[in-house]
């Protein structure tokens, strides 16, 4: 029995033959409307919004498999209310984020980009003792606004540079105080002795806009930000106005609130590493996700339980 599902059409080079067994696959692309039809499955991509009306013109679906670790495209409610399962694709990108985070922290101190327009522009004229002079991070504190797999994953990777390690988080983490030396504090120890605050917290109600004007003033001078978990965290005028006034010292981005659009004082601000949400983007982690996305599709189709479902 072949069942109809609903993929994704930018993830068709990333899945196998193999992988696909039994399943009638209708690619749609991401500019395409969500359709009306008997589907029973979809595995979209976090642009995808999967709410009320769409589930309605589903009528037989059972499962979103969402190919993200977020699933702040889909609403679970709405979903639950119609028996549809909802998952998502955790674990497999933790390194890959969590590498492209410190690769963030690394440009933003050491002003890279900066240095690559520089070379570029054909005004360089020379070595100079003050010369894009950076942040040396040994002795400097990593801030971890949260910390679950990812933010982890950075805070193991910070001991190498000689960074102490501050982290809030709902339940403190013994193992990764124990690894690390890292400390949890209340937010506004973490916001006011970080020299480099990283986000690592899901989008929600209480998180969103969580770092805005008043948050942004109460970090150090000179200090950098850097977000490679949910674009709604940030009020990006607030941060633009931050860096403009030198009161933040750089910040590093690979998401944001209404991505692709970037607000436009941020885009002209300075002492910023703008990305186009790459934290995923190796070729393994998105064979991965797409792998796993398909996997709760069988699994849930074929009777059996999702592999990583959200509720």
């Amino acid at each position: 029995m072949t069942h109809r599902v609903l993929v994704a059409a930018e993830l068709k080079n990333l899945l196998e033959p193999a992988q696909l067994v039994d399943l009638d696959i209708t690619w749609i692309a991401g500019a395409e409307p969500t359709p009306k039809g008997d589907w029973v499955a979809i595995v979209p991509l976090l642009s995808r919004w999967v709410g009320g009306t769409e589930l309605k013109n589903l009528p037989q679906l059972r499962i979103v498999a969402n190919c993200a670790v977020g699933y702040n495209n889909v609403d679970v409610v709405a979903a639950e209310m119609r028996k549809v399962l909802v998952t998502n694709t955790p674990g497999v990108l933790t390194d890959a984020t969590a590498d492209l985070t410190w690769a963030l922290i690394l440009a933003t101190a050491r002003r890279l980009i900066e240095g690559v327009d520089l070379v570029r522009s054909g005004k360089w004229s020379g070595w100079h003792p003050e010369q894009l002079l950076g942040l040396e991070l040994r002795g400097r504190t990593l801030g971890l606004f949260g910390a679950g797999r990812i933010g982890q994953a950075v805070g193991r990777r910070a001991p190498a540079f000689g960074l102490r390690i501050l982290y809030t988080a709902r339940t403190p983490k013994p193992e990764f105080e124990r690894e690390t030396a890292a400390v949890r504090v209340d937010a506004s120890q973490l916001l006011g002795e970080s020299d480099i605050l990283s986000l690592h917290v899901p989008s929600s109600p209480e998180t969103k806009g969580i770092i805005n004007g008043k948050a942004l003033a109460r970090m150090k001078r000179g200090a950098i930000l850097i977000n490679t978990s949910r674009g709604d965290l940030v009020r990006e005028e607030a941060l633009a106005r931050a860096l403009e006034l030198a009161h933040l010292g750089a910040a590093g981005l690979d998401v944001y609130t209404d991505e692709p659009a970037i607000h436009p004082r941020l885009l002209a601000a300075p002492r910023t590493v703008l990305l186009p949400h790459i934290g995923s983007a190796t070729e393994d982690t998105r064979r991965k996700m797409a792998a796993i996305a398909v996997a709760n599709v069988q699994s849930v189709l074929s009777g059996k339980p999702p592999l990583t479902p959200v509720y």
